[in-house]
């Protein structure tokens, strides 16, 4: 009954509400519930944008306007939400008493959820594990991780689903021999995270809900084992770096390392899972570009921001005011949220000339806003491209003439934006493999 409860208060009244909104014509409301408009919100974004940079609507205030969005996401007026707490006060306090106590990445101290001094703290000691010079180290363990996902590759079938075969395997890879999870732990990490990723949704439904919990208390569990394991017996990895870190003698505590190891983990892969599962598809659909690539490959870089910027992975943040502030003639009262629509700054045309076509080469592409910005710029960004960059790269100089076998299924969550399947004829292999 308590989690019933928990989802009726911070779920079921939301989709209700959104599902009489949407039918109403309300654009945010469609943006939650309306399977067309989810299928493809271009044309809602486009109606959004032609009206006001802010637009207020029935659930919130929310901008596809990329000046609004990055202003926004640097602006001391406002602050990040957490869970619950734009709900009104009845069901605020429900959601509150009936919690699982299992740690949820939008509730403090995920990084996610906590503001200065706090996310200061535990920012200042995850960077000073994740430098530069760690980010570089791990390209060279992306390349040989998908130089042996690939080599299993030519051992099948020609057609595969590659976002199971290749696009989860490899960050999950990756960012689990950087944080120190046995390799057999790999696709119990793979699991939870499929289960959790639409724990940032709102309006889910009943059977969402309950795989969303199932997901979060699992993963919380896992992680707790993990890391009094690498207590026990550290290692080389950035996971035993985060445990002993310190800045002015003061660690993580539990709660704080379990919160930010488990937010850096999840991130980790689910970032880069849709990321490769987008540029693939992307590439496919426009063999143009690939052939831009294939002919001069310092183009990868930039397109990878490209790739960001037209399938942003993260599609939407929020903020919240802090106090009463003017945005765009709109007043924001305190407490009342801001809707920032990233996919949809992604492709402003006041930013990006003709903003809909793919183009690998366009120059200002690095201004998309899907790693946020100001404070809560996305910590694993670097490493996220240099994933998409070596993985793609690899795929395409292994298999040139790969091409789709299917239209493939896309995640059923709104905040988190990917592929679940996606299926493809590896066709011929070339006669030499880059990075081999």
């Amino acid at each position: 009954m308590k989690e019933f409860a928990r989802w009726l208060a911070a779920h079921g009244v939301v989709r209700l509400a959104a599902k009489r909104g949407a039918a109403a014509g309300d654009r945010q409301a469609m943006l939650l519930v309306d399977p067309a408009t989810r299928a493809d919100p271009t044309p809602v974004y486009e109606e959004l944008r032609a009206t006001a940079p802010l637009v207020k609507t029935r659930i919130s205030n929310i901008t596809v306007h990329h000046r609004v969005a990055f202003d926004l996401l640097r602006s001391d007026d406002f602050r990040v939400t957490q869970l619950g707490a734009t709900l009104p006060g009845p069901l605020r306090w429900i959601e509150a008493h009936t919690r699982s106590g299992a740690l949820h990445p939008i509730l403090p101290p995920s990084l996610l959820s906590v503001e200065p001094p706090d996310h200061t703290r535990y920012r200042k000691l995850v960077s000073s594990v994740f430098t530069a010079r760690a980010v570089k180290k791990m390209r060279d363990q992306v390349q040989e991780t998908a130089d042996a996902l690939l080599d299993e590759l030519s051992d099948g079938s020609p057609v595969v689903d590659i976002v199971d075969r290749y696009c989860a395997r490899l960050p999950v890879a990756v960012i689990g021999r950087i944080l120190g999870v046995p390799v057999k732990d790999n696709q119990r990490v793979l699991e939870f995270g499929e289960m959790a990723a639409p724990s940032l949704d709102i309006g889910l439904s009943w059977s969402q809900f309950k795989q969303v919990e199932r997901g979060l208390i699992g993963f919380d569990a896992w992680l707790s084992q993990h890391i009094a394991g690498l207590r026990r017996n550290p290692g080389d990895d950035l996971m035993s770096q985060l445990i002993a870190a310190e800045d002015e003698g003061v660690g993580l505590n539990d709660e704080e390392l379990r919160a930010t190891a488990g937010l850096v983990l999840a991130a980790g892969f689910e970032t880069t899972v849709n990321l490769l599962g987008s540029g693939i598809r992307l590439l496919l659909d426009h063999p143009d570009q690939l052939a831009v690539l294939q002919q001069d490959p310092s183009h990868w870089p930039t397109a990878v921001d490209e790739m960001l910027r037209m399938e942003s992975p993260v599609q939407l943040t929020a903020r919240m005011a802090k106090r009463d502030v003017e945005i765009e003639g709109v007043t924001v009262h305190a407490g009342k949220l801001v809707v920032l629509v990233l996919a949809g700054a992604n492709r402003d045309p006041l930013v990006f000339e003709d903003p809909n076509r793919f183009d690998v080469t366009r120059a200002n592409a690095g201004k998309h806003l899907s790693f946020s910005g100001g404070r809560h710029y996305c910590l694993g960004a670097a490493l996220a491209k240099a994933e998409s960059e070596v993985g793609l790269k690899t795929l395409f100089d292994r298999y040139p003439h790969l091409r789709s076998a299917g239209e493939g299924t896309r995640r059923n969550t709104r905040v988190l934006h990917g592929w679940a399947t996606l299926p493809v004829n590896l066709g011929e292999p070339a006669t030499t493999t880059a990075g081999l």
